[in-house]
């Protein structure tokens, strides 16, 4: 697994990116590529551990250690460093169905329970597996299987997010007759308009998968929302089998003083319209352009809020952090295989910090009001807080006198998500748990409906996408056992 003593010969590295200010004047994927050879001396880094954990797939300390759908890591590093690109993609895709949205989003908790992580930089693992599909792309192997036998059973998927397709892709493979359903009017959920283009290019790489499964006899059917325009009992009626991966897109709010004012959107509203205008050649119908944007909330849909804001213009960007700034290295309470919580910038800070001379960041910061004019947004007042023990928690307490006001003509709440939308479960009334997610059992993941199951977010809460394509597969191999009386899916 790797070239013996090769984590002492070679260091981490990561192919070069464009440089921010250039990168920002369009909606290109930014991450360079590296050589054949160069990607061999990364795998060659790969130890050969008695006992890895990056392909361990667990919750430790509420947080995702190693793969969640057990990719196997240290085998396809070792054909990558010997230079068996075809068995890597085959490895690769025994427990992966879209790698290639994987290796470009995923945060790779795989990297973070690396056993060289504990005393070097760990493995380049997520740019290796994107390159290993890539490449497999490259050469034709990634081809269309025609599904020998039918079984003659339909199974309606509602969602087309990373867990559906997922769930779709394997169902289709047991030959089982495949609906997809999605309410927007284009394929892919998430991975089309909740990620940018930037960061997961939706013509070259989502289209690219969609238009794959589709010609294995998947059938896709955009611009229906089950229990709007196609009636609820109509689906439990038609189908053998429904699977629910809608996702969690019940926004987080912020009840503060003001909220009502326009010119305040939860950022996948942003997200959505900016990655809309540029699929059609638009102007946004949300715009950043020539505006002092404050983004509230320090995820990932924060940071992409960020880089989006620039693209198109915004005179300035902040983002707000209500927790501490995190340490550079591992804490005491924070060891090694759990996710390292440690300091990072990002691609949206890196930009921010070149177009403005500083990360956008501001970390242990309050909203208080929104403060307008003639019903806009103008500014938004905030305190400083610090953390402190009361009652058995630790909660925000503002800081007396530490107020300022800081301009805002567009404010992004970026602040995660509280589960799925409910229209759509009340419809069906299928069952929800106390989080409001669907109620589904954790090893059948079926629903209170009969024939119904749940997988994704929708069922587990806002998560990774890797941990909804793990879900997909997982509710599949169950459906088909439903089915089927048994199942050969993994």
């Amino acid at each position: 697994m790797g070239k013996l003593k090769g984590f002492m010969e070679y260091r981490r590295v990561l192919p070069a990116d464009r440089e921010p200010l250039e990168r920002i004047k369009d909606w290109n994927e930014f991450h360079g590529e590296m050589s054949a050879e160069q990607l061999g001396d990364q795998g060659a880094r790969c130890m050969d551990c008695g006992t890895p954990f990056c392909h361990s797939g667990f919750m430790l300390s509420g947080m995702t250690a190693g793969c969640p759908i057990h990719n196997l890591i240290p085998e396809w590093n070792d054909h990558v460093y010997r230079g068996f690109w075809r068995d890597a993609y085959d490895r690769l895709m025994k427990t992966n169905n879209f790698p290639e949205f994987t290796g470009r989003v995923c945060p790779a908790p795989c990297e973070g329970s690396c056993v060289l992580g504990i005393i070097q930089p760990p493995v380049t693992i997520k740019n290796i597996e994107c390159s290993i599909i890539e490449h497999a792309f490259a050469e034709g192997w990634v081809e269309p299987k025609q599904i020998a036998v039918r079984t003659g059973k339909k199974v309606a998927v509602v969602g087309s997010g990373p867990s559906g397709l997922a769930c779709a892709d394997q169902l289709n493979k047991a030959g089982h007759t495949i609906t997809v359903f999605e309410r927007d009017d284009r394929i892919g959920g998430l991975l089309m308009y909740g990620i940018p283009n930037m960061k997961l290019d939706k013509q070259t790489v989502v289209q690219r998968r969609v238009d794959l499964m589709s010609a294995e006899g998947v059938e896709f059917v955009a611009s229906t929302e089950v229990g709007v325009n196609y009636p609820a009992d109509k689906l439990l009626s038609e189908f053998d089998a429904v699977v629910l991966c809608t996702g969690a897109t019940n926004p987080r709010d912020l009840n503060a003083e003001g909220r009502e004012l326009g010119g305040i959107h939860y950022a996948m509203e942003f997200l959505r319209s900016s990655t809309k205008s540029v699929l059609d050649g638009t102007e946004p119908a949300l715009s950043a352009k020539d505006k002092n944007v404050v983004v509230i909330g320090g995820g990932d849909t924060g940071t992409d809020c960020v880089a989006t804001s620039l693209r198109q213009g915004c005179k300035s960007v902040i983002q707000l952090e209500i927790m501490p700034k995190p340490a550079d290295f591992r804490q005491d309470d924070n060891p090694w295989p759990e996710w390292p919580k440690v300091f990072k910038v990002d691609y949206g800070q890196e930009e921010a910090a070149a177009v403005q001379g500083q990360d956008p960041r501001r970390y242990l910061m309050m909203t208080k009001k929104f403060i307008g004019e003639n019903g806009q947004v103008s500014a938004v007042e905030v305190s400083k807080v610090e953390w402190i023990k009361q009652e058995g928690r630790t909660i925000p307490v503002p800081v007396s006198g530490s107020e300022e006001i800081i301009p805002a003509q567009l404010v992004l709440l970026a602040m995660g998500f509280l589960g799925p939308e409910a229209q759509l479960l009340q419809s069906l009334g299928v069952e929800q748990d106390s989080r409001s997610n669907i109620k589904a059992d954790e090893k059948s993941y079926r629903t209170s409906l009969d024939k119904v199951f749940a997988a994704g977010d929708a069922r587990r809460g806002q998560s990774l996408v890797v941990w909804a394509i793990n879900e997909g597969r997982a509710a599949a191999r169950e459906c088909d056992r439903f089915l089927m009386g048994c199942t050969s899916l993994p």
